[in-house]
């Protein structure tokens, strides 16, 4: 493994977590292997792997979509939605003994 893994982790940060993935990828050591070495579930480090190449794919296309912008739409979309109810739960509010 990486000198970057070879002190004691205490905490998983992201970096940590991209040097393990990017280990797995290369091949260099398995899901398996890891699991062992830093106790902890096998589940939890295949996620890291699968979210490593989702992003990986959006950062390799050619318009890339970076989370804020994903975040900042699925926001926009919310209000809209919120927007919409609020008419008709006001109605609803002022009609509940109807």
């Amino acid at each position: 493994m990486s000198t970057l893994m070879d002190e004691e982790i205490k905490r998983w940060t992201a970096k940590r977590k991209a040097a393990l993935v990017l280990e797995i990828l290369q091949g260099k050591t398995s899901v398996a292997e890891a699991s062992r070495a830093y106790d902890l579930p096998p589940s939890e480090i295949e996620t890291w792997v699968n979210d490593g190449r989702k992003r990986m794919e959006n950062a390799l296309k050619a318009n890339p979509q970076d989370v804020r912008d994903q975040y900042e739409h699925q926001l926009k979309d919310l209000q809209e939605a919120y927007g919409e109810a609020m008419p008709e739960l006001r109605a609803r509010k002022k009609c509940s003994p109807c």
